[in-house]
Order: structure tokens, then C-alpha cells, then sequence
């Protein structure tokens, strides 16, 4: 499971565990993936996790990853970057991380598990992508752009399946509490002198089109990828799954 040290991902290797899945969580670092697997076996006793550390916009270590696994049952791919940026001020560099972390890295790691799991009959491969790559944010366009590539991607992949056991499917997730914006929010928390709380609140609020009015918690996307991980989704593929919290306005 890429990016899953912290925020989602950390939320979906903690629900897989508590429904009895082994879980390979993965970081850019030694220190992040230690601290989250301890964590994880505090939280769920008795579980079986392990990590590895590697920086999947690099392809060397995510070869020496991809190496160091066994065979892959259920692949998140899931970690990726964004940030809020003028579209004239994006770089070509910037361009190009975004696509390798949140397109690459599906690409790399999928390719990885795909034949095992169409040779065994069975797997599913999930990518959380965003509502930002329907709604692509004027002021995120890079980001909404490779969240769209992820989600022709899992469309593509899904084509691939077709008579077996295996599923590929896409989580789009709408505005969430992870530690990422946690981190943006206190950051404007602190520059305009604003209560945290209040901020939070203030942002949810003014999201026009949102139905739930309100932050999504990780473990609210983490509940949907472990049912599409799992046996009783077995009749949904190639699919783009909302969870969104009504962002979106669309009925499909």
C-alpha cells in the first residue's frame, strides 16, 4: 500500500488489519514506515504488518520495493501530492513530480501485481484518487490533472480483467481531514490568527456544493476501500466509487 504511513493510507492499512488482511504499509522513510507499523500493532494487537521505505517518485526504489515483495493480493495505490498554486506559476518540475507520485507510481506497482493476480484468478486493485479530477480546481489544475490520469488509468486496467476474479476500482474522495491539510489549515491558522476549529469549520462550510457540510475523517475513505477490497465487492469494476460527501453535483 503506497503512501501509508500517515492521513488515508494509514487509516486503510489500519481497517485491513482489523479485518484480518496482512498489510505491507510504505513511506519515503525508515523512520516513518517503523513509527507507523509500531503504531499500527499497538492499535490492532496480533496483526500482521510490516514496511517498506522508498520514495515512489523515484523508479530505482520502487524497483528495489517491488523486489523485496512477495506475491500481492490487494494493491492501494495510494499516496500522492498536491498543493495550491497559480497555473502560471506551476513548473514544468512541478508538472513532473505530480505526475510521477500520483500517476507513475499506480502505473509502476500495478504492473507489478497485475499478472500474479490474473494468473491466481483473484486480487483487486484499488486507487484513491479525488473529486478534483472531475472538478479539476482552477487553482490545483496539476494536481486535478494526474487525479484525472489515475482515474483513466484504473479505467484502462479494469479492461484488462474481464471473466476473472480480479477488480480494479477508484475511490473518489472529496475534501478530507488528512495530515496534509491538517498541516495547511494550522498553517493558515497561525498566519491570520484564527482558532484552528474555527478555520476548519469555516473552510467545510464554504464549499457550496458539499452535502456534508464538514471535513471527511480517513476513516471514512478507509471503510469504502476495505469493502471494495473485499469478497462481497466482487460485482464492481472498472468503477469510479464516491465518497465524497456530495461534493460532486453530477447523479453519475
Amino acid at each position: 500500500m503506497s503512501g501509508s504511513t500517515q492521513g488515508i493510507g494509514y487509516a486503510v492499512a489500519e481497517a485491513l488489519l482489523g479485518e484480518g488482511a496482512a498489510v505491507v504499509v510504505n513511506g519515503r522513510t525508515e523512520e516513518r514506515v517503523r513509527t507507523a507499523v509500531d503504531t499500527l500493532r499497538a492499535v490492532v494487537p496480533g496483526s500482521d504488518v510490516s514496511g517498506i521505505a522508498a520514495d515512489v517518485e523515484d523508479a530505482e526504489q520502487v524497483r528495489r520495493m517491488l523486489a523485496a515483495l512477495g506475491e500481492v493480493d490487494v494493491l492501494v495505490n495510494n499516496v500522492g501530492v498536491f498543493e495550491v498554486k497559480d497555473f502560471e506559476d506551476i513548473t514544468d518540475e512541478d508538472w513532473q513530480r505530480h505526475f510521477d507520485v500520483n500517476v507513475m507510481s499506480g502505473v509502476r506497482l500495478s504492473r507489478h501485481v497485475l499478472g500474479g493476480m490474473l494468473a491466481r484468478g483473484w486480487g483487486r486493485i484499488l486507487f484513491v484518487s479525488s473529486e478534483s479530477g472531475v472538478d479539476v480546481p482552477g487553482d490545483m489544475t496539476h494536481y486535478g490533472v494526474t487525479k484525472a490520469g489515475m482515474l483513466a488509468l484504473g479505467n484502462g486496467l479494469a479492461k484488462l480483467t474481464r471473466g476473472t476474479g480480479v477488480t480494479v476500482n477508484t475511490i473518489l474522495g472529496g475534501p478530507t481531514y488528512s495530515d496534509g491539510v491538517a498541516r495547511a489549515v494550522e498553517g493558515l491558522s497561525r498566519a491570520q490568527g484564527v482558532p484552528v476549529d474555527d478555520l476548519k469549520d469555516a473552510i467545510a462550510a464554504g464549499n457550496r456544493t458539499s452535502l456534508l457540510q464538514r471535513f471527511i475523517e480517513p476513516a471514512e475513505i478507509a471503510s469504502l476501500a476495505a469493502y471494495l477490497a473485499s469478497p462481497l465487492a466482487s460485482a464492481t469494476n472498472g468503477a469510479a466509487v464516491r465518497a465524497d460527501g456530495g461534493v460532486l453535483t453530477t447523479i453519475l
